[in-house]
């Protein structure tokens, strides 16, 4: 094994979780995260020894292949009978996965390049320049993105705790 072969083997060991999870909150589905994740390794290992900035590419290519893993015609999308869902250790706190569970749902409400923008910028801990960068796209787009993105996540999340309190009395 060569020592370049090496090097994209430890980088893809310490990145495939945080890459699994980048495309699964971008596109809302275990399986197509996994497909996505996927071919953006092979893109980055063909490249690897051209590539300054890895984490950069890799970051890129993930969010780029799930969102086109959304657009694709429903009739073309292989469907997987139950959503499997990677083992995790659950934390004792219920609240805590409730509340994550939450964001989830109210993540996967919003269009594929919002959330992809609003994944980059706060659980990414991209900024601005950062995140434009990533989706190739102007600064401006991903402040008005950001912006959007969260009034929508907002209401999503008002309007469901206003359901919530209202059906408690």
């Amino acid at each position: 094994m060569s020592d370049s072969e090496a090097e994209f083997r430890t980088f893809v060991a310490a990145r495939m979780e945080s890459l699994r999870g980048l495309a699964y909150l971008t596109c809302g589905d275990w399986q197509a995260a996994e497909d996505a994740v996927m071919a953006a390794l092979s893109k980055l290992y063909v490249k690897w020894s051209r590539v300054e900035n890895p984490d950069a590419y890799a970051r890129t290519a993930v969010v780029r292949a799930a969102i086109d893993e959304t657009r694709r015609p429903w009739w073309r999308r292989e469907r997987a009978h139950g959503h499997a869902m990677p083992d995790r250790v659950v934390p004792d706190g219920a609240p805590v996965v409730d509340e994550r569970l939450r964001m989830r749902a109210a993540l996967s409400r919003l269009p594929a390049k919002q959330r992809a923008v609003i994944v980059l910028r706060f659980l990414e801990g991209l900024n601005v320049q950062e995140t434009a960068a990533a989706l190739k796209c102007p600064e401006g787009t991903v402040k008005a993105y950001t912006s959007r993105g969260l009034d929508a996540l907002r209401q999503i999340l008002g309007t469901e705790l206003e359901a919530r309190h209202e059906a408690a009395f």
